[in-house]
């Protein structure tokens, strides 16, 4: 019986070429740009036949711990989450992963996949897993090269060599992204495009690695040993991590070895990189216009439009994008990925939270979202998951009064314990020890009116917490 293929699947990169969707702390892998699922969510699912594939390794940063167990959990997938306390390139990401199952199963085989990809024919992926597994197991280290579809700008190239088995070539050269020009000729001499998707052993990747970055390797594989279990995730030691050189896994060894290796494929793969890349994926009307959310368009042609709420309307407008969140609209040519990197670099120095937080921002026991703020107030809609607690908390600075509107509440201030139903309030003064939780079945929601000199969430003294973060 062939041995199961481990999913790697990475996730830690912020994703700001989509912004205003795609945030620091709520980046593109995790947005559902295509249905339901969020990028992430599909890849998983992309790996999930049990007669193919073993169970799956997350990396990421620290930061998304609790979103992705929360994305694991709506789709009800079981995984090892790996934690960076700093994130250091791909290179050292897949090391760490690469190390983890090693200490299960000396040479896994393993199949290294970003989150935020898409793939059209899962069918063809896993057979392309399949059939990259035995050149995996004999010490090469595959990439799946993309048969091009268009002289593409945004991919870096592959040329292939000589076949050195079924399917699979050695790898003559790299190439970085090229201009237009030379992308149409890569693609007239066959060149593939480097999806970053490969599948390898563990121990041999590693052994490469020792041999090209012994210093990184070293830091890397010292932070597996030591990494601490915390909940459902394992914390990489941030001492022996810090050490490692940022550097991405091409760089590190795809460009180094003389192992490398590439398999052409064909399974309907991006990497979702742009506005221009969304609208390509997306399904168009007749003047090629694709939307998610409420819009109209009148004599527009080759637009993508996204609205959370608001119904956005398009007049006389050509290949242009329009993505309207809660706090921000941004308006754009399609194909102008470089302007929309200066309009981030700007929004980053005027207006900094924007490209950080969504005005929804989730916790380990819910989310909360800004429904107005002003000089020594703030207004906050609360969720509370059933069964969710937050931590025992208080705050210098300022006073909160909470208003049920849905589910029960029981709230703890000082030495007092108090049950809220809906349209019940409570009021919580600067200064006490207070926690909230929900003991009901169904989610609770409040309102929460702050007041006071300061309303920054760095305000929060937490004395005892469930997730923990005291």
């Amino acid at each position: 019986m062939a041995r199961l293929i481990v999913p790697l699947i990475m996730c830690g990169g912020a994703g700001t070429r989509l912004w205003p969707a795609s945030r620091e702390n709520g980046p593109k892998q995790f947005l559902p740009l295509f249905g339901r699922h969020s990028t992430f969510q599909e890849t998983l699912r992309r790996v999930s036949d049990p007669v193919l594939f073993g169970r799956p390794i997350i990396v990421t940063n620290a930061r998304y711990r609790f979103l992705v167990a929360e994305q694991l959990a709506a789709i009800a997938v079981k995984a090892d989450i790996l934690l960076e306390p700093a994130r250091r390139d791909s290179g050292p990401a897949i090391l760490a992963g690469a190390a983890f199952a090693s200490r299960r199963d000396g040479d896994a085989i393993i199949v290294a996949l970003a989150a935020d990809h898409v793939v059209t024919d899962p069918g063809a992926f896993a057979e392309a897993c399949s059939k990259a597994r035995e050149a995996a197991h004999d010490n090469q280290i595959v990439m799946f090269g993309m048969r091009p579809t268009r002289p593409a700008t945004e991919y870096g190239y592959i040329r292939a060599g000589e076949a050195i088995g079924p399917g699979v070539f050695a790898i003559e050269r790299f190439v970085e992204k090229p201009d237009a020009a030379t992308a149409a000729s890569y693609v007239a001499e066959n060149y593939l495009w480097n999806s970053g998707n490969f599948i390898f052993r563990s121990d041999f990747l590693i052994e490469e690695y020792r041999r090209f970055e012994p210093d990184s390797a070293a830091a890397v594989t010292a932070a597996v040993d030591t990494a601490a279990s915390d909940l459902e995730f394992e914390i990489l030691d941030p001492e022996s991590f810090g050490r490692a050189t940022a550097k991405s896994i091409d760089y590190a060894v795809m460009e180094r070895t003389a192992r490398a290796a590439v398999m052409p494929v064909s399974y309907g793969w991006s990497d979702v990189g742009s506005w221009h890349t969304v609208w390509e994926l997306s399904a168009r009307d007749a003047d090629g216009n694709a939307t998610q959310g409420s819009a109209v368009f009148i004599n527009s042609r080759g637009s993508y439009v996204s609205a959370e709420k608001q119904l956005v309307a398009l007049s006389g407008l050509d290949n242009v994008v329009v993505v309207a969140t809660d706090d921000a609209i941004l308006v754009a040519r399609r194909e102008d990925g470089e302007g929309l990197r200066q309009v981030v670099k700007r929004v980053t120095s005027v207006a900094p939270t924007l490209t950080q937080d969504h005005l929804k921002v989730h916790r380990p026991w819910g989310s909360y979202r800004s429904v107005d703020q002003g000089d020594r107030f703030q207004v906050k809609r609360i969720v509370v998951k059933q069964g969710g607690r937050l931590s025992l908390q208080m705050h210098h600075h300022r006073a909160e009064h909470w208003i049920v509107v849905r589910g029960t509440a029981r709230v703890t201030i000082g030495n007092d314990v108090k049950v809220l139903h809906e349209n019940e309030s409570i009021y919580v003064p600067i200064g006490a020890r207070h926690r909230l939780e929900n003991p009901g079945k169904i989610d609770l929601e409040l309102i929460e009116v702050q007041t006071g000199s300061y309303l920054g969430e760095d305000d929060i003294v937490r004395i005892e917490d469930d997730y923990h973060r005291s």
